[in-house]
């Protein structure tokens, strides 16, 4: 009896450092896997590091790459961050479409694609969630991205707090109606949600500094636009929608009535940004710079609680049949976002943050001619949706 117990506990032993192992690879090559972001052919005249805005980032996982477009025109700024949050993948991937298809002919265009990096190398623990997608180009490419998790992974910053207490550090306000309420507190591990942690501590926890070298870079650089590209589940009520600081309200119901809504049809509503809401970008970076602050949400149902079994393809294709029930009860009164086609497809939500984009940059121009950015090459929605081929837009 004690000789089969031995051999039981010797194979069970084996087994668990067998998995201990092939997880521990699996964590180690998506921990230090590299997007192959394509510059060649695009617009891009050069790239700088985030470090250049915080000097505590330089050589963390947090120094992440600028890629900047300059046209020959001087003119307006705008910066666009994506992967805020890495577990929203139509954000990432619209930040690099838009890295390698917009040409500005005037003004200065910053992209921005993997803003919480660290968030990019993990995923949310039992969820099941993908590691990878993939897309497919025009020339028969196969390209490679992260699917992350929602915050930054617990190995760059560790542990949480019970509670965390977002603060405004040692920033001061740049607009004169700035709430005096920065203070709020909230469960622990949201001190690792890049999107809790604005505008930053130059020296505080690797998610804060990521926000203060933004932060200090749209200040230094006198950016005049950021826009901040999100996903949020079908049932969450702000979706399909620009959530906009008061001080680009303007800027955002024209783009939405007029450029999207009355020109393309994409049907999109504008939120005005909580002011009791605190650390996140279209708030702090409209209190704390003098940007124009903006958020885009599109409905992605691989972020909603009513989905089913979570792998790529439901990512990629949007294709799920829990939701398509649920838009089938009670009218799609449950959801937010119409589902009655069966589906919501990657290549559809990044049309849709490309077109905002372009409609908020070009009102910018409209109302503010000194901040005029006008760009070539932006991707035709009707096109991107028609092709069902996000990789049609890579390069």
């Amino acid at each position: 009896m004690k000789k089969k117990g031995l051999v039981s506990t010797c194979i069970i032993l084996a087994v668990a450092i067998f998995m201990a192992c092939f997880a521990g690879i699996s964590f180690y090559k998506k921990r230090h896997f590299v997007e192959d972001v394509v510059t060649e052919g695009s617009a891009v005249t050069r790239t700088e590091k985030l470090s250049k805005y915080n000097q505590y980032l330089a050589n963390s996982f947090g120094d992440v790459d600028i890629y900047v477009l300059e046209g020959e025109e001087e003119g307006g700024s705008v910066l666009i961050l994506g992967g805020t949050h890495a577990n929203e993948p139509a954000g990432h991937m619209a930040a690099i479409v838009m890295l390698e298809q917009f040409k500005p002919t005037k003004g200065t265009v910053y992209v921005i694609p993997n803003i919480c990096q660290s968030g990019l190398s993990h995923n949310d623990p039992l969820e099941g969630t993908p590691q990878y997608i993939h897309f497919t180009t025009a020339n028969g490419d196969v390209r490679t991205f992260h699917f992350g998790s929602r915050a930054s992974n617990p190995i760059d910053q560790w542990p949480d707090p019970d509670t965390y207490l977002h603060t405004s550090g040692d920033w001061t306000p740049r607009y004169e109606n700035a709430s005096k309420n920065t203070t709020q507190t909230l469960s622990g591990s949201e001190v690792r949600n890049q999107n809790r942690c604005y505008p930053g501590i130059a020296n505080g926890t690797l998610t804060e500094k990521v926000s203060y070298a933004v932060t200090n870079m749209i200040n230094t650089l006198k950016i005049d636009m950021v826009i901040d590209l999100h996903e949020s589940s079908p049932e969450y009520a702000v979706n399909n929608a620009i959530v906009a600081h008061e001080k680009a309200l303007e800027i955002a119901g024209i783009s939405a009535t007029i450029n999207l809504e009355a020109e393309q049809g994409i049907k999109i509503k504008v939120e005005p940004s909580p002011v009791n809401l605190r650390g996140l970008t279209h708030r702090e970076l409209g209190d704390y710079t003098d940007a124009f602050a903006l958020l885009c949400e599109v409905g992605n149902p691989s972020q909603g609680r009513f989905r089913g079994y979570t792998d790529e393809a439901l990512a990629i294709t949007g294709k799920d049949p829990c939701y398509k029930v649920a838009s089938e009860i009670h009218n799609g009164a449950l959801l937010y976002v119409d589902y009655s086609s069966g589906d919501f497809p990657i290549s559809l939500r990044v049309a849709r943050h490309v077109a905002t984009v372009a409609a908020l940059i070009e009102n910018m121009g409209f109302d503010y001619p000194d901040k005029e950015v006008i760009i070539d090459n932006v991707p035709d929605y009707q096109e991107m949706v028609d092709g069902d081929n996000l990789g049609l837009w890579l390069r």
